[in-house]
């Protein structure tokens, strides 16, 4: 079971449904805290979590100190899971969750982030997850970070040209790779 790591919400644990999700462990979500951290300052960061499961990611970032979340994620079970847990951790007033595939969010307008976490389900294909990065940068702020998990043993998606990769790291059976908005 997963838990907050650091910040105002530290040590919460949180639920996740079984079978339809991978949370992300608790040492990959600090590593992408470091790298982040040692970057870019989140305070007040508006942030989008595609793919969100447990909505994990993005609950780590709100207890750091970003603004406000939006949580995609397309599994029922999953969406109901990620609003308990922000319920859970209070955070009802700065996250939401919307039941709906990556595509189809980022082919609707939305608001502008700052911070994007894509964790995919590790079988979606690289050409699929091409496409979401691809649809991406209309989504993003001057400056933003993206955030790319992926099995280290999948393909790599390409990356669009408005975005730039600036670093990668393998935990175990993940890859991270965080790229920039240029």
């Amino acid at each position: 079971m997963p838990r907050i790591i650091a910040g105002s919400f530290r040590g919460r644990r949180l639920a996740a449904p079984a079978q339809s999700t991978r949370p992300t462990s608790d040492r990959v979500r600090e590593a992408i805290a470091s790298m982040l951290g040692s970057r870019t300052d989140i305070a007040d960061a508006r942030v989008l979590d595609l793919y969100a499961g447990t909505g994990a990611l993005a609950l780590e970032t709100l207890s750091r100190g970003a603004g406000q979340a939006v949580l995609v994620e397309a599994d029922r079970k999953a969406a109901t899971v990620a609003r308990e847990n922000i319920a859970h951790c209070g955070a009802g007033d700065r996250a939401r969750v919307v039941q709906r595939t990556a595509e189809s969010f980022l082919a609707a307008p939305s608001s502008v982030f700052d911070l994007v976490f894509l964790d995919p389900p590790y079988a979606l294909s690289a050409d699929a997850v091409t496409a979401v990065l691809a649809a991406l940068p209309p989504h993003l702020a001057p400056g933003a970070w993206v955030v790319l998990e992926r099995a280290s043993r999948d393909e790599d998606p390409r990356w669009p040209d408005a975005l730039e990769e600036v670093a990668r790291k393998d935990y175990g059976d993940t890859t991270v790779t965080l790229a920039q908005l240029v």
